[in-house]
């Protein structure tokens, strides 16, 4: 089993078990077949996007319920590096969750772009907000003010943001996609 199969099997049999549903109703429901989820449910398979995304929906559930982490500290994801990719299983696409976003929060999606000279230092947000940034363009040191992290174009990186918190370009043109979640 990987990690990603156990959080599957956990999530799917939770999930299941909680609508009070057999695993034949929960099959027919989603277009799935039994045998498919009962594998699923047991950690093995490597299920497709579209696999999950049926399950999902049959269950009324967000596709991320099966594949997130649920990392609450700075969590950083390198270039390359991105864990638990779901391929599809219709084209050469693959989904890979950076994030799922918790139930009855705010998120706020900002385009950020700086250049090297003076940081860009922020208060902490209100209690509970988390920031998640993709790094676009150029270098530059982001995350908690005490402790950032250099990234580079595509890494991403989750740190509170009820903490102070730093953003700063090491290179001309640097941008990056940042989500402000709060709660």
């Amino acid at each position: 089993m990987t990690e990603l199969g156990d959080r599957i099997a956990m999530t799917l049999r939770r999930e299941r078990e909680r609508r009070d549903l057999s695993v034949s109703e929960l099959g027919r429901r989603a277009g799935v077949a039994k045998a498919t989820i009962s594998h699923l449910e047991n950690g093995g398979g490597n299920p497709s996007v579209e696999t999950l995304w049926a399950l999902a929906t049959a269950l009324d559930v967000p596709f991320a319920v099966f594949v997130d982490e649920g990392v609450r500290s700075p969590t950083l994801i390198r270039a390359g590096e991105a864990p638990a990719a779901v391929p599809s299983s219709a084209s050469d696409y693959l989904a890979v969750l950076l994030s799922a976003s918790p139930p009855r929060a705010r998120r706020d999606i900002y385009l950020l772009s700086a250049e090297p000279g003076s940081p860009r230092v922020s208060d902490p947000h209100p209690r509970g907000t988390v920031e998640h940034l993709v790094m676009v363009s150029g270098r530059g040191r982001v995350g908690p003010a005490d402790a950032p992290f250099e990234l580079s174009p595509g890494d991403y990186l989750s740190y509170p943001g009820d903490a102070a918190h730093v953003f700063e370009a090491l290179t001309p043109g640097m941008s990056a996609v940042c989500v402000v979640e709060s709660h």
